[in-house]
């Protein structure tokens, strides 16, 4: 067995009698096996103590996590509404959940595709909703530029006032299964 190999959970590393387990390992039946996917590293005991057993470990190397790009579709949740547009935080890069904080603007104009200038904030997302978007640009230093303008683009996901998942009724209206009670939203088409 040599060291910088790269090793998956479950897998045999060595006897507990030869390896001290480190980080990334576990001892179970007097054999020491891989926690995390990772590289093998092998540290020597020092050579004041009174084991000199070498440690054996696997490192994870740095994850990165998805980064959104213009052209990609983005899952989302609407943080704030303002009358031009909604703020939302970025949760998804297409599968690909993202380790770090991104933030998305979908201004007015890219709400719909069609009348534009009728499109209401308000009465297209509500905080809490979460939404199918795609990334139309890298926008400003704050956010990335979000759209919902195609027919599979808007809110995938809802909670009513009375707590309970909204089912879509159209391209414009979320029903509560609940009370009945429909809000109008701008719904993503079902893909």
């Amino acid at each position: 067995m040599s060291a910088n190999e790269y090793r998956t959970p479950g897998e045999v590393l060595g006897w507990a009698s030869e390896y001290v387990a480190g980080p990334g390992t576990y001892v179970w039946h007097e054999k020491v096996y891989a926690s995390v996917v990772g590289l093998l590293r092998l540290t020597p005991a020092a050579t004041d103590v009174e084991d000199q057993r070498p440690t054996i470990e696997v490192t994870r190397e740095k994850e990165r996590g998805a980064v959104p790009e213009p052209g990609t579709v983005v899952t989302a949740k609407i943080t704030k509404l303002f009358p031009r547009q909604a703020a939302a935080s970025i949760v998804c890069v297409g599968p690909r959940a993202v380790r770090d904080k991104f933030t998305g603007i979908i201004r007015q104009q890219d709400v719909r595709a069609t009348e534009i200038d009728k499109v209401d904030m308000h009465t297209s997302f509500r905080p809490g909703d979460i939404v199918r978007a795609e990334v139309i640009s890298l926008g400003d230093s704050r956010a990335y530029y979000l759209s919902t303008a195609k027919n599979e683009l808007g809110v995938v996901s809802a909670t009513s006032d009375a707590g309970a998942a909204m089912v879509p009724v159209s391209w414009q209206e979320m029903q509560c299964p609940i009370t009945g009670q429909r809000e109008p939203r701008k719904v993503a088409k079902v893909i």
